[in-house]
């Protein structure tokens, strides 16, 4: 077992998820994987128990009933991580937007003093591959507006690629935040800084993916933007307690 646990969440991810925990587990720094499997009847669980007998101290997988969203997936991935004992948790893709390699850079942030480590396509112009321009601007202006309501200095507020030091994930109420998708990763940050944590940003270049489908809508970008406004409003009645 190594300290950093590296979570994944996958619907219908076959064309990927083999060559991604082939990939992860060559990197010179250790990373388990927990995959969070939502019943794809494509047979990306059936793979994964494959590759979990190839790595049984390596690879792990919790198998859900149904397509439950990403949110629910990370507090599931968070609360194993917790249970286990990892230092470092992070979320990352299955479809290889997020690079890999990446993943060692993440975790050098947090070892370096970071208690949550973000990869931003934000932080140094716009790091996209492959978007059409129209994703591109409402992704970029999203987290533009959320810089706005909330004032949280962070360029990518929308990231889904991260890294957690334990002790933020034993602080932050996790488990309340009940958004899906943007408006989970936003929520997450936004509670990781009210709680006085400290993040970095580094940057990376997203590239979308090429085997696939994506699970991208416009209900999850709709969330983002009213969840915001909702989220900002309840932070006006609640105290944070930032850490020691």
């Amino acid at each position: 077992m190594s300290k950093n646990l590296v979570i994944v969440p996958t619907y219908n991810e076959i064309e990927n998820i083999g060559l991604l925990i082939d990939k992860v587990m060559t990197l010179s720094v250790p990373f388990d994987m927990l995959v969070i499997e939502d019943n794809s009847p494509d047979g990306t669980a059936e793979l994964v128990k494959t590759y979990a007998l190839k790595f049984p101290e390596r690879i792990f997988m919790i198998q859900r009933q149904g397509k439950l969203g990403l949110g629910t997936a990370y507090i599931a991935g968070f609360t194993y991580g917790i249970e286990h004992k990892y230092d470092y948790m992070f979320e990352m893709d299955a479809d290889f937007s997020h690079n890999p390699d990446d993943l060692i850079r993440l975790h050098a942030a947090c070892e370096e003093g970071a208690d949550v480590a973000i990869g931003s396509r934000y932080v140094h112009g716009v790091t996209v591959i492959n978007w059409p321009i129209g994703r591109v601007l409402m992704s970029y202006f999203a987290t533009k507006y959320v810089q706005l309501i909330t004032g949280m200095p962070v360029e990518d507020a929308t990231a889904g690629f991260k890294c957690y030091s334990r002790k933020v994930l034993e602080t932050i109420p996790y488990k309340r935040v009940k958004f899906v998708g943007y408006a989970f990763q936003i929520q997450m940050k936004f509670l990781c800084w009210k709680y006085g944590f400290k993040l970095k940003e580094v940057p990376i270049i997203f590239m979308d993916r090429t085997r696939g489908t994506s699970k991208m809508s416009m209900n999850i970008f709709r969330e983002a933007i009213f969840g915001v406004l909702l989220m900002k409003f309840k932070s006006l009645f609640q105290t944070y307690h930032p850490k020691v």
